[in-house]
């Protein structure tokens, strides 16, 4: 074991009832739901380090949760005394562990093992998971916890690898290297970027960034609480429940105006406006950095130090496209020049890939990254046809642009939770849905994009034709409600001896 508890030994091969790959928010949910109901033959493999997820590798300076603690943050392991409205990386780090040693799941987590396969055995209605170490594990259900952000994306630039200073990308900081008194360029102004610029640009002795589209913004200072606050929030009974009932039903507002554009969303959008021109002094600057999309289509950020630092005098916002880039910087299409010491990419993440390059093989082999060809669907964003007992979490469409993701890791551990349960109740031993269901359910969910803000850009919600893959149309609370209780009538139930069978629902 690790200092901090977590196992990184290699196990020899082993059966299990359920093997969770991922040890963030995702899959540390999923432990403690299934443990806490009875099923507590449970593993977990994640290939990082340690657990934590996104939480682990996103610590650059500045990183920090756009969506504020009381929310973002389990139901039934709600802390008192966060620092601030929208904690910091290591303090939400911090807290999955917490939750993790405190539900007795941290012991579960095997570190440093990448998973390479997953095969069903349809004879045995198994799941056979092959590690990057060579273990190999036997499952009743599998739980892709791999989620939609942790893959880092660099966009093809000619001559990138020639760059002979330093480079590294936002999600894998090097924090053995002095930024203090270089040339630094940063790709990207994404929600990485916006946090981490304000805090990088003081110390170095220029900052290019390199824009592609400006973003709207809504103001967010994040300052620590004031000591009477806090003190409120730990000691008055019914202060944490109203502050995060308030904020499930802000988050929901900034739904409510994506999915009405010409009329919510364009008061918003006023708003966000106003908060962006009173940041921008200089109309020229303001220029560049505006959005040219309705509000709403891709991420809104929530910073009121980003738009400012802009206009520090050693700060540059380049919006011409990047040429290539040379041993010495970068060349944009106007022929300018740039020279660099270093070159961060804080160009997001490969979000439609979710857990490949993972090879996943279902029922007659078939290959679910041959089945999503077209773009990722799950029904309620978890459940495949073809692919028995196998679920996803923060699967296709169970994105939020305005809530809490933890709100439906938690509504998403509660429902495959029922799932097992039924296996169990009826003597089978898999619960695939049935086609038809997801066929239907995938049509109503894309049909409900339209008119909605998030048809009118690019993004990376997209795929390369169009479809939304990212998102979840709707509301929290409407998310919530389809996922409460499992419908067995929308399910298949297989026994190992006769797998093509179906045990009535």
């Amino acid at each position: 074991m690790s200092a901090a508890g977590v196992s990184r030994e290699p196990s020899t091969s082993r059966e299990v009832d359920a093997l969770i790959v991922g040890a963030g928010f995702g899959g540390i949910a999923a432990a403690i739901e299934l443990r806490e109901h009875g099923i507590t033959d449970v593993a977990i493999l994640e290939k990082a380090p340690d657990l934590g997820g996104t939480w682990f590798y996103n610590s650059y300076p500045g990183a920090a949760c756009d969506v504020p603690s009381h929310l973002y943050s389990f139901s039934y392991a709600q802390r008192r005394d966060w620092s601030r409205l929208c904690s910091p990386q290591e303090e939400i780090h911090a807290y999955l562990r917490d939750v993790a040693r405190t539900h007795e799941v941290e012991r579960l987590v095997r570190t440093c093992t990448e998973v390479t396969a997953c095969t069903w055995e349809q004879e045995r209605c198994r799941w056979i998971v092959e590690t990057a170490r060579g273990e190999t594990y036997s499952a009743g259900a599998l739980i892709l916890a791999t989620g939609q952000l942790h893959q880092p994306a660099r966009p093809r630039v000619q001559g990138a690898d020639t760059f002979a200073g330093h480079s590294f990308h936002s999600a894998e900081w090097d924090h053995s290297y002095a930024l203090a008194g270089k040339r630094v360029a940063v790709i990207g102004t994404g929600a990485s970027a916006v946090q981490l610029i304000p805090e990088i640009a003081p110390e170095v002795e220029r900052l290019t960034v390199f824009q592609r589209s400006g973003n709207w913004f809504m103001p967010r200072k994040n300052r620590s609480y004031p000591a009477l606050l806090r003190a409120a929030i730990g000691l008055i009974p019914g202060v944490q429940e109203l502050r995060r009932k308030f904020v499930f039903q802000y988050t929901e507002s900034l739904t409510l105006a994506i999915r009405h554009p010409r009329t919510i969303g364009r008061a918003v959008g006023a708003r966000s406006a106003s908060f962006m021109r009173s940041q921008l002094k200089d109309p020229r600057l303001r220029e560049k950095a505006w959005p040219d999309y309705t509000f709403g289509c891709k991420r809104i950020l929530f910073s009121s130090h980003y738009l400012p630092a802009l206009e520090s005098a050693n700060v540059e916002l380049v919006t011409d496209a990047i040429a290539h880039v040379t041993p010495t910087g970068i060349v944009t299409s106007t022929g300018a020049e740039h020279e660099l010491d270093c070159v961060i990419w804080a160009t997001g993440f490969k979000t439609n890939d979710f857990m490949f390059p993972m090879r996943i093989a279902g029922v007659d082999g078939l290959a679910l990254e041959e089945h999503w060809s077209g773009g990722a669907h799950a029904h309620l964003g978890m459940c495949v046809p073809g692919f028995p007992s196998m679920f996803v979490l923060y699967g296709p469409n169970t994105n939020t642009s305005g809530g809490s993701i933890v709100v439906y890791l938690e509504a998403q551990a509660a429902y495959i939770r029922q799932a097992l349960q039924h296996v169990r109740a009826r003597g089978a031993d898999a619960i695939e849905v049935r086609p038809e269901v997801e066929a239907a359910g995938d049509r109503a969910l894309q049909a409900r994009f339209a008119g909605t803000a998030w048809l009118e850009c690019d993004s990376w919600y997209r795929n390369e034709n169009g479809r939304i893959v990212a998102n979840w149309p709707g509301y929290m609370r409407e998310y919530i409600e389809q996922t409460r209780q499992l419908d067995a009538r929308e399910f298949s139930f297989m026994t190992a001896a006769k797998p093509a069978t179906v045990v009535s629902a």
